[in-house]
Formats: C-alpha cells, sequence, structure tokens
C-alpha cells in the first residue's frame, strides 16, 4: 500500500509537521499487533513559520524551523536519532485515485497516461511533482485504478534540505492521512473501514476495503459545514458503495483531529446509515497512550509512518 515519497527504508521513528506544531516520536512494540509509546513530544510551532500549502512555499523561516526541530527532539530524549520517517502536513501533498478507461498496451504509454492523468487531478505538470503511485483493485466495471500521492518537488525539497543539514536520512516522507490510514490497514478485516482526518480548512476523507482504498475526498469546507459534509459523505457511500445487509458494510471509523467527538460523528451515521458505527480509540487500533499529557491528535500521523517500521 505505502509506496515512499523518498527511498523506502522504514526507521522507528518519526516526526510529524502540523501548521501549529511538530511531534517526534519512537514506538515500541507490544504484542504481536500493538504498540506503545517509548518517547514522545510535542512542541507548538510560532505563527506563520509552517503554512502548509500543495504548490507554494511552505516554511517561511528554514533557520528557525531547525532551531524548533531541535527543540523537539531534545524534549523527547531523541538527541541521538538519525533515521527518521516523516508526515508531512494533508495540505502539502495531494492524494487520489486515478482511474483508467482501459489498460494500456505498453509500459511507456501507462506512464504516459497516469503522468496525464497526475497533472488534471492534482493541478501541476508531471514534472514538477514527487509523484508515487501503485495498481489497486479495479472498480465495478472493471476499469484499472491507481492509488496517487503527489508533492510538489521545491516542497519536499524544503524538508529533506533541513534533514541533509541535520545529517539524517528520512526513509518514508508521506502525507499525514496517508500516516493515519495505516491504523486502519488490515486486510484481515472483513468489513469497510473509514479515516476522517481534519485539516485546517475542511477535512481529507479515506474510505478502505480489504486494506486498500476505495475512495479518497479532500472536502474544503468551514467548521460549521463539516458535518454536513460527513453526512453527504456517508450517504454517498451508503447510495453507492455500500450494501447494509452484506458483513463487510462500514464499521469503523478513526476520526483524527480536535474538532471531532466521536457523540456527534455516531449521531451523524445513525441518521444518514440507519446504524451505528464504532468510532476507533487509539487502544483499538492497537496503539496504547501511557500518558494524558501526549495527545493522540498529535501523534496519530508520525506513529502511524513509525509502525511501518516493523513490516
Amino acid at each position: 500500500m505505502f509506496n515512499a515519497l523518498t527511498q523506502p527504508n522504514f526507521p522507528k521513528a518519526a516526526l510529524g509537521f502540523e501548521k501549529n506544531s511538530v511531534t517526534a516520536i519512537a514506538l515500541q512494540k507490544e504484542g504481536k499487533y500493538g504498540f506503545g509509546i517509548r518517547q514522545a513530544a510535542t512542541i507548538e510551532l510560532p505563527e506563520h513559520l509552517l503554512v502548509p500549502s500543495f504548490l507554494e512555499k511552505n516554511i517561511s523561516n528554514t533557520e528557525e524551523m531547525l532551531v524548533m526541530i531541535d527543540e523537539v527532539i531534545t524534549n523527547a530524549g531523541l538527541l541521538k536519532q538519525k533515521r527518521w520517517s516523516v508526515s508531512l502536513p494533508s495540505n502539502s501533498a495531494r492524494t487520489a485515485i486515478l482511474t483508467l478507461d482501459a489498460e494500456p498496451a505498453s509500459k511507456d504509454e501507462l506512464s504516459e497516461i497516469l503522468d496525464w492523468k497526475a497533472e488534471n487531478t492534482f493541478g501541476a505538470p508531471a514534472g514538477e511533482m514527487r509523484i508515487s503511485r501503485r495498481k489497486i483493485e479495479s472498480d465495478e466495471t472493471g476499469r484499472p485504478r491507481y492509488f496517487a500521492t503527489a508533492v510538489k518537488l521545491n516542497v519536499i525539497d524544503e524538508f529533506e534540505t533541513m534533514f541533509e543539514r541535520l545529517g539524517w536520512h528520512a526513509g518514508l516522507i508521506l502525507p499525514r492521512a496517508l500516516c493515519e490510514s495505516n491504523w486502519l490497514m488490515d486486510k484481515r478485516s472483513e468489513t469497510d473501514s473509514l479515516l476522517i482526518s481534519s485539516q485546517s480548512e475542511g477535512f481529507v476523507a479515506l474510505l478502505l476495503r480489504r486494506g486498500e482504498p476505495l475512495v479518497v475526498r479532500s472536502v474544503t469546507c468551514t467548521e460549521d459545514e463539516r458535518d454536513d459534509e460527513i453526512y453527504r459523505l456517508l450517504m454517498f457511500y451508503r447510495d453507492r458503495l455500500g450494501n447494509d445487509e452484506s458483513s463487510a458494510f462500514l464499521e469503523r471509523v478513526l476520526a483524527v483531529g480536535s474538532n471531532f467527538t466521536s457523540a456527534r460523528l455516531k449521531e451523524i451515521a445513525d441518521e444518514a446509515l440507519g446504524k451505528t458505527l464504532r468510532i476507533l480509540k487509539p487502544e483499538d487500533i492497537g496503539l496504547t497512550i501511557p500518558s494524558q499529557n501526549i495527545n493522540f491528535n498529535d501523534i496519530a500521523a508520525p506513529a502511524g509512518v513509525a509502525s511501518l517500521g516493523w513490516n
């Protein structure tokens, strides 16, 4: 599922960048499927130091950001860590499912079509993006589908240049929602799962079936419009993708973001689907958080990508 935006290498520690914070975390294995937090810290970033954007410059002052990174890894006790994975803010990268009309006759033709699709979907020339793509299950009519993630080269260069100055190797650099969705990547699950990940102007929704993405939506909306947009998303699932009599019908939701409440999400699901969804807690996805001082919303993405260190 996860194709790296950089050369694959899976450290067991990760940095998570958000508009207002940066988190450093290292995991430890607990049991066969679970994880615990070995070390972690989150610090707030000065306003406007990091402005997540797909097209524009993200980091306004590299020197100041380096100071903040040094502070967070010091607080986490991870100064000696040299190998990291990284979660980028959702707005810094774009993710989509690219659907083709038919299977191309050659690899060259496939590459050309996917580049053209990516340009039209992501809004930038293919030569200016680092694109990761993986073939996934065909749609219901048999058309080929590819799961694609893109980041502008000038944006990824901002982060990689900082890591090079620190003498670090970044094994994986992935957008936040993709890191968070790793907690739902269980091919053993017989039911559909949904990630709802908040971002500065709306949310990203990733619907999963048998450990693969079925629908990816990036929704731009105000906070007042958010509940209505989630309702529309669930109605779309019910009407187009779900069969409420099937044992695989949507059952689990992982919501990441301080503006989501389990009670309200359950109300929206009850109204849209006529059934109660299970709103997952950290312990439900195999993550033990030992301290109340650690906020799941801060660590969900970097912990998700750090967990790949055991793959």
